[in-house]
């Protein structure tokens, strides 16, 4: 039996990361945003929190398709 199953999931992601003193708000948003973009910033991320959300698991049958669905409460 081939069954597919999706799970979606929110996770929180932390970085405790140095930027030079001087920035404004708009400099600090822009620095981390680039960082973030070009993937720099990427290694510094820790899974801070993951919160699941949904789970479908459908059954793959020669072209008919069963669906089962659970949502977070």
């Amino acid at each position: 039996m081939k069954v597919v199953v999706q799970i979606v999931e929110k996770v929180v992601s932390e970085a405790h990361i140095h930027l030079p003193d001087g920035l404004t708000e708009e400099g600090i948003k822009q620095v981390i945003t680039d960082r973030y973009n070009s993937g720099e910033i990427t290694p510094d991320l820790n899974i801070f929190q993951v919160e699941f959300e949904s789970i479908n698991a459908t059954i793959v049958h020669s072209q008919d398709s069963f669906n089962v669905e659970e949502e977070a409460a």
